[in-house]
């Protein structure tokens, strides 16, 4: 059970927290970026990325980014991920502020500034922000609205947010476990640690927590399983609680990041006797019955905006006019597979980012070709000029959306068209 169904937090949640954090620094320091900048070096994947956030406006890497709860990395690696961007990172845990800081200096990271300070308190910077990353952060603190609302005042009009909580379902065996140390007394120090990690190797089988042990190997660590089992503040969010909580913080839900698992017309959803029935709901109606039914979804992450902004964010959308003008861009981590094809496909497209299997999508002679003329300049409409089949771009093209297979630029549309 999380402690967001257990009450109010005790008074003082924010002083065991920051000791918490002090003490067991999540995620792991890291010595080594190289990796890290090798993949972001990439040009298409960053104006990917940047489309993925404002599809209707001119690609740009000028931007002010703030890492709200930067840990022990994050802010680092987005200094690294964007060279020409003046990136800002928080956290009120000094042992995490020392790690950037030593990552700043070892990649001579100008661009990036660093302040121990709580994400409550983000006003006291007097800056605000084209785009904001909290991820992994909100549920922590004992009072995530007032966290979130104080994340919106400095964000920018036209600015973006990138959120991510905790999702209940899938991490029913962690808070099991939370119960179980809680009951027990299991405090968070080394040798409580270890003799922990000892006792999950005797879970019995089936548990709901030993899958979760078996594929997440970061759990073989001693900080990510104090981060999971032992934390002394942990909310998890439905996905109505979150789209409530976004609402009452002032801001509007833009897309998921990942959209895929949430959509009943992908994979195993789209194939269920109940499909069109759940296709049929509202949008947030949507989610939260796919929610249920895939049963284990460990965090959500979505793309958020101002709700006061002057223009509200262009949505992606295949009913109107507006698509034939879209750029379609291939998000970086797809594959398109070759070999042991089901009957009737030319190709497999696979996001290797998606951690549910069932999420591919074959694809035909015809589609592969539309597929494969995609290059980052040409409208969805001139490829489908191309090939003389408009219909079969248009489905195709939405289905790619979905699967999280492409975003699109969408800033060459006039606004009047972009709204119609």
């Amino acid at each position: 059970m999380s402690q967001q169904e257990n009450g109010t937090p005790s008074a003082g949640v924010s002083d065991q927290v920051r000791d918490f954090y002090d003490r067991y620094p999540y995620p792991r320091p890291v010595d080594s970026l190289k990796k890290y900048r090798r993949r972001w070096q990439d040009g298409r994947r960053r104006r990917a990325d940047y489309c993925l956030f404002w599809p209707a406006k001119p690609y740009r890497e000028d931007r002010t980014i703030l890492i709200a709860g930067c840990g022990t990395s994050q802010a680092a690696k987005h200094a690294l991920r964007w060279p020409a961007a003046q990136v800002t990172g928080i956290d009120f845990s000094v042992t995490s502020v020392r790690h950037t800081e030593e990552l700043k200096r070892k990649y001579d990271l100008h661009n990036l500034q660093v302040h121990q300070l709580a994400i409550e308190r983000v006003a006291d910077l007097e800056m605000s922000f084209d785009q904001i990353v909290c991820t992994g952060v909100l549920h922590h603190l004992a009072d995530p609205d007032a966290g979130l609302k104080a994340l919106r005042d400095v964000l920018k009009p036209e600015g973006a947010m990138h959120l991510m909580v905790y999702a209940p379902y899938g991490r029913t065996g962690i808070y099991m476990l939370q119960e179980f140390a809680r009951r027990i007394g299991i405090q968070a120090t080394d040798g409580e640690i270890r003799d922990l990690v000892a006792a999950l190797q005797a879970l019995p089988p089936g548990h709901p927590l030993e899958n979760l042990l078996r594929q997440a190997p970061d759990f073989r660590h001693e900080a990510a399983l104090a981060d999971a089992l032992l934390h002394p503040q942990d909310r998890a969010y439905s996905v109505l609680q979150l789209l409530d909580f976004v609402e009452r913080g002032g801001l509007t839900f833009g897309r998921w990041l990942k959209q895929a698992p949430y959509s009943p017309h992908c994979g195993v959803m789209g194939r269920i006797p109940q499909a069109a029935r759940i296709a049929q709901l509202p949008l947030a109606e949507q989610y939260a019955a796919v929610e249920l039914f895939r049963g284990t979804m460990l965090r959500h992450s979505a793309v958020l905006y101002r709700d006061d902004g002057p223009n509200l964010p262009h949505r992606i959308r295949f009913a109107g006019d507006a698509w034939p003008g879209y750029v379609p861009l291939r998000m970086p981590d797809t594959i398109c597979v070759q070999e042991r094809l089901p009957p009737g496909a030319a190709g497999v497209l696979i996001n290797q980012s998606h951690t549910y299997t069932d999420l591919y999508l074959p694809i035909d002679a015809l589609e592969k070709k539309l597929f494969d003329a995609i290059d980052g300049q040409r409208t969805i409409g001139e490829i489908a000029r191309e090939y003389g089949q408009p219909d079969a771009a248009r489905a195709l093209f939405e289905q790619l959306w979905w699967y999280d297979q492409v975003v699109f630029d969408a800033s060459r549309l006039p606004e009047q068209e972009l709204d119609a």
